[in-house]
C-alpha cells in the first residue's frame, strides 16, 4: 500500500508541488482533512524551520496517527536585509495592503508591488535574492523527520512568465535564464527551494 501524507496548506501552488513531488515515491497527498474549518495556528516563531514545526506538531493532532507534513517559506533579499524572509505571505499586509473582504485574493499582486517598489533604484547587481523552504513532517504531535532547501537568485524589475505563484514571476535564475514563473512544473521542483526540501523529506520518509 502506498504511503499517504496529509499536508496543512490550502496554497494551490504548494499542494501541486507536493503532488508533483511525491508521485516519484509512489506517495499520495492530501490536505488534512477539514483544513478549511480548523483554527490557524499564529506562526510566530524567529525562523521558517520553527514555524514548519509548530505548523507541523498541530495539525498532526487533527489526523491521529497520520504523518502530517508543514511548511514554511519565502524569499531572502540582501538589499532588504533579508526581507520580507518569514513575513514573505503577509509583506504587502505588513505595508497596510490588504484585500477587501468580498475582494479576489490578490495577496500574491499585492506582495510583488510592494517588493518591487522597496527595491525601485536599486541596481541589477545588488538585487540578489534566495528563496528558502523549511519542512517538517510530524505524528501525533511529535516530529518525524525535517528538511531544508534553498535557491539563489535575482529580483527582476518587472514580472515575467505566468506560472507559479508568489514571488515567482520576479524571481530569475541567471543559470536557467528564466523566472520560476517560467519553468514547468517538473523543471521547478528539481531546481526550486520547496523541490529541493521536498525531495530530502520524502527519500527519507519512503524508506
Amino acid at each position: 500500500m502506498a504511503l499517504r501524507l496529509f499536508v496543512a496548506t490550502t496554497s494551490a501552488g504548494k499542494l501541486a508541488d507536493f503532488r508533483e513531488a511525491a508521485e516519484e515515491y509512489e506517495i499520495a497527498i492530501d490536505p488534512v482533512p477539514g483544513l478549511h474549518t480548523i483554527p490557524t495556528p499564529q506562526e510566530d516563531g524567529p525562523t521558517f524551520e520553527a514555524n514548519a514545526v509548530m505548523k507541523a506538531i498541530y495539525y498532526s493532532s487533527f489526523v491521529p496517527g497520520q504523518i502530517v507534513v508543514a511548511d514554511d517559506s519565502g524569499l531572502e533579499v540582501d538589499a532588504l536585509n533579508g526581507a520580507p524572509g518569514i513575513r514573505s505571505a503577509r509583506f504587502a499586509a505588513d505595508s497596510g495592503l490588504t484585500d477587501s473582504p468580498d475582494a479576489n485574493d490578490n495577496t500574491d499582486v499585492w506582495n510583488n508591488i510592494v517588493l518591487l517598489q522597496k527595491l525601485d533604484g536599486i541596481p541589477e547587481d545588488r538585487r540578489t535574492a534566495r528563496y528558502r523552504c523549511a519542512l517538517a513532517a510530524a505524528r501525533d504531535g511529535e516530529i518525524v523527520l525535517t528538511s531544508e532547501g534553498m535557491v539563489e537568485g535575482q529580483i527582476l524589475e518587472a514580472p515575467h512568465g505566468t506560472g507559479g505563484f508568489g514571488y515567482d514571476p520576479l524571481f530569475y535564475l541567471p543559470s536557467l535564464d528564466q523566472t520560476m514563473a517560467d519553468l514547468d512544473i517538473g523543471v521547478k521542483l528539481s531546481v526550486s527551494h520547496r523541490g529541493l526540501a521536498l525531495a530530502d523529506l520524502l527519500a527519507r520518509l519512503n524508506l
